[in-house]
């Protein structure tokens, strides 16, 4: 209850905070490209249920269906587009899915249910023991990282190989020791991440997850690129 209770009083003000940002969102999108401003992604949630998560469209309508994974400097992307990615503004949307009980806060990030269905194995869906996030240790992980992993040629290929269990490792660990002060490390931890991102420091360091998300990796799996 009381994590439920910060999602709904944490989600209204973050919403009323960021009105000036949905509204550059909603102008922008509605100037670059042709299509819906709001994006129903589907994804896979909490003991499996699929449901739909909001974000602000960055891709041309167009060209989405070709992969479900976004490929560094990926054409699809319009340059707006490209700019709500990198300060994570398209996420913003997802506060109303934290309003409506689908989402939490802080929880693992919500995959697409044909990568949760073809490619999680017994420990991943472990992960779909508690409600999905905002904002997670692998989501701030991929959000660092992810340019190091995935290939241009072939992006879904080397997320599933080289992101997704480096990624749900941490996530993992976060399962096993949710509660409401580490939810508090890890909001503290997206805003700093975010900061450092976008005044280019593209390595942030060692997770605090690393030491027990190694237990999920293959042993020439390191978490870290090298």
């Amino acid at each position: 209850m009381t994590k439920r209770l910060f999602d709904i009083l944490f989600a209204g003000a973050a919403m009323i905070a960021a009105t000036p940002l949905l509204l550059l969102a909603y102008v922008g999108i509605r100037l670059s490209s042709q299509g819906p401003v709001v994006f129903p992604a589907q994804r896979t949630g909490k003991d499996g249920t699929v449901f739909t998560m909001p974000k602000f469209r960055t891709m041309r309508i167009n060209d989405r269906k070709r992969s479900v994974i976004t490929a560094p400097r990926d054409s699809r992307v319009f340059p707006f587009g490209t700019f709500l990615r990198k300060t994570k503004i398209d996420e913003l949307p997802q506060f109303w899915a934290v309003l409506a009980g689908r989402m939490s806060i802080v929880g693992p990030r919500p995959e697409d249910p044909k990568i949760v269905d073809n490619h999680y194995t017994d420990w991943m869906l472990e992960t779909l023991r508690v409600k999905p996030g905002i904002t997670s240790p692998g989501a701030l992980f991929a959000y660092a990282y992810q340019d190091y992993f995935l290939e241009q040629t072939t992006p879904y290929e080397s997320y599933v190989e080289a992101l997704l269990p480096r990624k749900l490792s941490l996530e993992r660990v976060y399962v096993d020791r949710v509660g409401f002060a580490y939810d508090m490390m890890v909001i503290a931890r997206t805003l700093v991440t975010i900061l450092q991102m976008l005044t280019g420091r593209h390595i942030l360091g060692t997770p605090p997850e690393s030491e027990a998300a190694r237990h999920w990796l293959p042993s020439d799996m390191p978490l870290l690129p090298r």
